[in-house]
């Protein structure tokens, strides 16, 4: 294994997230300009002149210039995720229509975004409307998926002992040790502002208005939906497509799967607001509904009551009547991924629970930059992943030093990258067997490339 991958694993942590907007934005949607040819053939798959020159545009888009035998190294992972999709169909794994879907919802909502919700703006850009864009990339983004689980189901059980970790690390060179900056580790407290119950009913009474109009036949589900519903789903009419048991919130899932064809529930309450929903089609166990969502408006009143709550916890856990853990058991908001880590933060970047200062949140960094380890932080507020205000308290756990990587301060970390060198090899040793056994043929274009020799130097099989 090699001395390099604790440094790699924290690099590729920062790189993967640039490289995700990279890929939302230009890969997984991008159009392909170059003339096309087949370049490679893996068992059933192929490989395209178009899906390197792709890859190499977002190298070019990240780097600024392409490092050598850039185009050989892009060769030799797109000729592995063909063999992963290559084995995975021989394999019968499956991908449903319904979870692409949902990935080329949740990717197309992703840009719709960065482009303020503008479809003219989208258009203008792809040259394609939104469903011809995802009618294009399905197939890819399938692939994509059947790669991703054939490479999960072959690594599933790779783990590493502590004496694998200590070997692994007493390999590394010291002048090859990572220099680790401070650190500290962050437990929180989250609530979200409660609606007052005047809001609540002003949105209850707004949408049986717009039920009323709907069952009058003065106005369409549709329209309203476009009009009043407050997420995407108001584009296309609130329509949220085909769905199984399971994929609703339960209050949700209980009033659809009540409803017959045509059918309009009366007003239901969930922890996204209020709704109405129709039911569109229905076929065993899955659905097609639409819905109109409305989220009752939090005022100043509410915010104020948030911080008064939290204030009163902080006063609780200072004067010792409440342990600062039990305190996140019993307040703190459970959809909050801190929540089930006994109040830690887990660091986004690394997937661990420490921070170096430039991977912290402005106001997270403000709110500890002074405090003494075990102190707790005025309320303050955030803005969630779904984009409703927050507010939290946080505690200052842990502040490490600058210092050299070590086992006793850095366990977490080498045994993640002992854990990737593993796989990493493991990988290796899977693909060497597999294009023993698979029928792999490489156009002359790529031949040369040292990298891809394990690819070129065998005698075609055809299984």
């Amino acid at each position: 294994m090699s001395h390099l991958w604790i440094s790699y694993l924290f690099v590729m942590k920062k790189l993967n997230i640039t490289l995700f907007l990279l890929l939302l934005l230009s890969g997984c949607f991008g159009q392909r300009k170059v003339v096309d040819k087949v370049i490679a053939t893996v068992g059933g798959e192929l490989v395209l002149l178009s899906e390197v020159e792709e890859q190499v545009s977002l190298m070019e888009a990240r780097n600024g210039v392409l490092p050598e035998g850039a185009r050989c190294a892009i060769m030799d992972q797109l000729l592995a995720n063909k063999l992963l999709v290559n084995q995975a169909k021989l394999d019968s794994i499956e991908v449903t229509d319904e979870e692409i879907e949902v990935q080329l919802n949740a990717r197309i909502d992703r840009i719709l975004e960065f482009m303020n919700g503008d479809l003219n703006q989208f258009e203008d850009y792809y040259g394609q409307s939104v469903t011809d864009v995802k009618d294009q990339f399905r197939e890819d983004l399938k692939n994509q998926l059947l790669s991703e689980r054939m490479r999960n189901q072959i690594m599933t059980n790779i783990t590493v002992t502590p004496s694998e970790v200590k070997a692994f690390f007493a390999q590394i060179p010291q002048d090859s040790l990572p220099y680790f900056s401070s650190e500290v580790e962050i437990g929180e407290i989250v609530f979200k502002p409660q609606v007052s119950k005047e809001a609540k009913q002003r949105a209850i009474d707004t949408l049986e208005s717009v039920r009323q109009r709907i069952m009058d036949g003065t106005a369409t589900f549709e329209d309203m939906a476009f009009e009043y519903s407050e997420d995407g789903s108001r584009r296309t009419g609130g329509d949220l497509g085909w769905a199984k048991r399971g994929k609703y919130v339960q209050e949700f899932e209980a009033a659809a799967y009540k409803l017959d064809k045509e059918e309009i529930s009366p007003v239901v309450e969930t922890e996204f607001g209020f709704h109405l929903i129709k039911m569109q089609e229905r076929r065993g166990n899955s659905i097609r509904v639409s819905h109109i969502l409305i989220r009752p408006e939090t005022t100043e009143a509410d915010y104020e009551k948030a911080v008064h709550f939290l204030d009163s916890i902080r006063n609780m856990v200072l004067v010792d009547s409440l342990s600062f853990s039990r305190a996140v058991k019993i307040f703190s908001d459970e959809n909050q991924q801190s929540y089930n880590n006994d109040g830690r933060m887990v660091n986004p970047v690394t997937g661990n629970t420490f921070f170096e200062i430039g991977d912290l949140e402005p106001d997270v960094y403000f709110a500890i930059d002074t405090m003494e380890i075990g102190s707790i932080s005025d309320p303050f507020e955030f803005q969630g992943a779904d984009g409703d205000t927050y507010y939290r308290i946080v505690q200052l756990q842990s502040r490490s030093e600058p210092h050299r990587a070590n086992l006793a301060l850095d366990y977490s970390k080498i045994q993640k990258a002992t854990i990737e060198a593993k796989r990493n090899e493991y990988i290796s040793d899977w693909i060497s067997d597999k294009v023993a056994a698979t029928y792999i043929d490489v156009d002359k274009l790529f031949r040369s490339c040292p990298i891809l020799q394990k690819w070129v130097d065998k005698k075609d099989i055809r299984p």
